[in-house]
């Protein structure tokens, strides 16, 4: 998506460990009207697909499900990081990897919010060895609900993650795939 891409290379940094920092606009502070183009965008994607819930992990990935939920007209639910006193007691969870803060985390969902025949979008901010993805899919399964796909804003590419998962059979669709990032070359889209 070019918006998407044109803002990245304006505002993007590129920091050292393969990290790209786009929190201006998309997980830090948040351009609503960029954001709720990006929902669009996703509804133009998976409109066919017949999505019942929308999926993401808390924090940064809820603000762009929430937006892409308005257009699908569902419920978004988020698997939260931590279980808090409130949460029930049965829940579907998965250990999950983050690229971002170099650590594993136990996201869980209270099962009463996912489903059997549920039909799933997971939505997220980025995409890049693709654990974020395969565990929220390990919770749809648990539900018994069906993933119907996967939309993404920022995919790196190079990182392989998105690959691995399509060709496990996952539609996958992002809205920016980097090629390749550099702090003195800077950004290549495919």
């Amino acid at each position: 998506m070019k918006l998407l891409e044109d803002r990245i290379r304006l505002e993007g940094r590129v920091l050292p460990g393969n990290v790209l920092k786009v929190d201006g606009f998309l997980n830090h502070r948040l351009d609503i009207a960029l954001l709720d183009k990006l929902g669009e965008e996703f509804y133009h994607l998976f409109s066919e697909a017949g999505v019942t819930k929308i999926l993401t992990v808390e924090a940064s990935g809820i603000a762009l499900a929430s937006l892409a939920a308005r257009y699908f007209k569902v419920p978004v639910v988020f698997a939260k990081k931590h279980k808090t006193s409130n949460m029930s007691r049965e829940v579907y969870s998965a250990e999950v990897f983050s690229f971002t803060h170099n650590c594993v985390y136990n996201v869980a969902i209270s099962s009463h919010f996912m489903d059997q025949g549920d039909r799933v979008l997971i939505i997220d901010d980025f995409l890049a060895d693709g654990n974020a993805i395969k565990g929220l899919a390990s919770i749809c399964k648990q539900a018994g609900a069906e993933v119907v796909g996967a939309g993404i804003a920022v995919e790196k590419g190079f990182q392989g993650g998105g690959d691995r998962l399509r060709e496990a059979g996952l539609r996958v669709e992002s809205l920016a795939v980097v090629e390749s990032m550099d702090p003195e070359k800077g950004i290549l889209f495919r």
